[in-house]
């Protein structure tokens, strides 16, 4: 289920504060930033955005 465009318009990484994009096949919210990279991800529709909880880039 696709996030509102509100709610991603507001939303930053925790990490670095850059924005994030929507990864639909995912289920996951991933860090905009290049030296970042972070990826969180999305349960029950509800974004996880905790550093611990977020994939590190491949």
């Amino acid at each position: 289920m696709p996030l509102e465009a509100g709610l991603l318009e507001i939303l930053a990484c925790p990490e670095c504060h850059a924005p994030l994009h929507e990864e639909e096949q995912a289920a996951e919210l991933v860090c905009e930033s290049k030296s970042c990279g972070l990826a969180y991800p999305v349960r029950d529709g509800i974004p996880v955005l905790l550093v611990d909880e977020a994939r590190r880039p491949a």
